[in-house]
């Protein structure tokens, strides 16, 4: 009997996993071989819950895979957030750092200012308007997924904000490389440094910086730009608590609060993820063996993601999504012009103390 409990929830997670599938052909179709990348530099994620949503309107998701599906968004998602850790290599960054966290705090602290001014202007449910900051100002989807069960969010709220998220990241991708090229002059770590920071989704940094290589010749641009994104992806440990506090404290209905209540403690499976990778380059140095391990454990995390972008696709109805309105899209618009703004004012008047 206990493991028919278990059993009902593969036919879901298959479902996920097929879509992942797919995702990644549709990636490799239009990435590789239609726009003649060594490497796509569209996100699967991004086509994954594309995917989800066009498939599960168009036919109505059976209670027999709605269990994997609901598995899949809820522990597949953390446990790729744990899997998310392991490419990030905080202790190499120090020297680094001191240069990129400044700018990435302005960052964070001016979009949650305007944010939190926003929701009173415009009357947008705070849960929606917590999802779009985090988006804009940490790692785009996966902060998003990430924050969504800390705060409750439901899960047309998700796609809504990953929506939001996906447009105005595609939109900074496509257009910052070249506008950054002419406004700072062609200086690779400034151009770097604001792609790192102005752009949301982790891929779509990449996108924007290899774009940048290809066009200007700027390989250096494309490794600040990505060392930048990697560090302001650490930012999520402090971020999901901290919205954790700031939402439940407004609760009326929560009883008893405190941080030990309401913590996500997956996050300390990230934490540890991080720690594991540092001392596992430390020790494991000069042995291959140690790279495959941490490479399968990007595959996975990428894997994971994947599939809760496809499962919460899919669980999306887009009728509740049009009933929203168009006030968070013009959140998601404002926030991208203050993440940008900011970065180039704190570039122009700080960063260059140390160029």
């Amino acid at each position: 009997m206990f493991y028919k409990k278990y059993l009902v929830i593969i036919p879901g997670i298959i479902l996920a996993f097929v879509l992942y599938t797919l995702s990644q052909g549709f990636n490799n179709i239009i990435g590789i071989e239609l726009m003649g990348y060594t490497k796509s530099p569209i996100s699967t994620a991004m086509i994954a819950i594309l995917l989800g949503m066009f498939f599960g309107n168009i036919f109505k998701i059976r209670d027999s895979l709605q269990q994997g599906l609901d598995f899949t968004r809820d522990y597949l998602l953390k446990l790729g957030i744990i899997c998310l850790g392991i490419q990030l290599k905080p202790f190499e960054f120090l020297e680094f750092g001191k240069i990129a966290i400044p700018l990435i705090l302005i960052c964070i602290i001016s979009v949650l200012i305007i944010i939190k001014l926003l929701i009173k202007i415009l009357k947008i449910p705070t849960r929606m308007a917590y999802l779009i900051s985090i988006g804009s100002t940490v790692c785009g989807t996966t902060a998003i997924m990430a924050t969504a069960p800390v705060i409750k969010a439901n899960k047309n709220e998700v796609s809504y904000a990953i929506a939001n998220i996906t447009l105005f990241g595609i939109l900074s991708m496509l257009l910052y490389p070249y506008f950054a090229n002419i406004y700072f002059n062609g200086e690779p770590l400034l151009i770097g440094l604001f792609l790192g920071t102005s752009i949301h989704e982790t891929s779509q940094v990449a996108a924007a910086g290899l774009i940048y290589e290809q066009q200007f010749n700027s390989p250096e641009t494309l490794n600040i730009a990505t060392v930048t994104k990697l560090i302001r992806n650490t930012f999520l440990i402090i971020m999901i608590p901290l919205f954790a506090i700031l939402y439940n404290r407004g609760q009326t209905r929560v009883k008893n609060y405190s941080l030990i209540n309401i913590f996500p403690y997956f996050v300390l499976g990230f934490i540890g993820m991080i720690i594991l990778r540092n001392v596992g380059d430390e020790i494991y140095t000069y042995n291959p063996n140690w790279s495959e391990i941490v490479d399968i454990i990007k595959l996975f995390s990428k894997i994971f993601l994947t599939m809760a972008m496809a499962a919460i696709g899919l669980s999306t109805n887009l009728k509740d999504i049009k009933s929203m309105g168009y006030k968070p899209f013009i959140v998601g618009f404002l926030a991208m012009l203050t993440v940008g703004i900011v970065s180039i004012i704190a570039i122009e008047s700080y960063l260059k103390f140390f160029i």
